[in-house]
């Protein structure tokens, strides 16, 4: 829900660790400066997550509307439920094609159930599953890394 992360920084006098702030962070590092965004229909197309990256020189690529409905639909009506299809991880992976052919240089797993229906060992587009990144980068933190 990092839609809210300005209200909740506002409130607390703790650090927040912003997801996409540690998704940017790991990009840069590994050269990344155009990526596709998966998630959500909110995570794909409010500001909250994109205008992050963005400002840190990261152009952030979305699917066409007709896809980003499928990504949006199979996580809530699959994922969320437990459910894994070989249909909906096909049309992902056409999907991940279809945004590395425009450009994209990696793909941003931007939300938790993604990384159950697609994995790197399907693609050879590098996939960064947020989850992932954000835990690691909160264990550093808290080891004072």
């Amino acid at each position: 829900m990092h839609r809210v992360a300005p209200q909740i920084e506002a409130a607390v006098t703790i650090p927040l660790l912003h997801i996409a702030d540690a998704t940017a962070q790991q990009l840069l590092t590994d050269g990344i400066r155009r990526v596709g965004l998966l998630g959500t229909r909110f995570t794909m197309e409010q500001d909250f997550y994109k205008a992050r990256l963005e400002q840190l020189g990261i152009e952030v690529l979305t699917p066409e509307l007709e896809d980003r409905d499928l990504v949006h639909e199979v996580i809530y009506q699959e994922l969320c439920l437990g459910k894994i299809e070989a249909s909906s991880r096909s049309s992902y992976l056409q999907i991940i094609e279809k945004l590395s052919a425009g450009g994209a240089e990696a793909i941003i797993l931007g939300c938790t159930e993604i990384a159950l229906l697609v994995q790197q060992n399907l693609t050879e587009v590098p996939l960064y599953d947020t989850t992932a990144i954000h835990a690691e980068q909160a264990v550093a933190y808290a080891l004072g890394k």
